[in-house]
């Protein structure tokens, strides 16, 4: 018989971590981010497709769950930067696991294997 308790004690903190990082574009910030702290529109560059409403609204949320914190320099014109906290960093074996398990994935799907050179070309 399955222990209900047990299986709640997994269920609920997994759905916690979804309600944070839910959505098409907080993933790809957050990995973004891992490599250094960006400005709006290097990220907006490095995010294929996102709109910059889109990003705006994710970074204040991210922002608001202290997984990043923004920046804003006293220049001219201001300039604000993004950076991942503490917490937002703690997600590197999660980010680490997802990609390796995408490469993985596609490989299976397309038969081509991303992390060889020759097959990078058409992906």
């Amino acid at each position: 018989m399955l222990d209900k308790e047990a299986c709640k004690s997994y269920v609920v903190p997994i759905r916690d971590t979804l309600n944070v990082l839910s959505g098409k574009w907080k993933l790809p910030i957050i990995g973004a981010l891992y490599f250094g702290a960006r400005r709006f529109k290097e990220l907006e560059r490095e995010i294929p497709q996102i709109t910059p409403r889109m990003l705006s609204k994710e970074l204040k949320e991210l922002e608001l769950n202290e997984l990043v914190r923004r920046t804003v320099y006293n220049t001219t014109p201001v300039s604000v930067e993004y950076e991942l906290t503490e917490s937002g960093r703690s997600l590197e074996k999660v980010l680490n696991a997802m990609k390796d398990w995408g490469l993985d994935h596609r490989a299976r799907v397309t038969g081509k294997d991303p992390r060889k050179k020759e097959e990078m070309a058409g992906i």
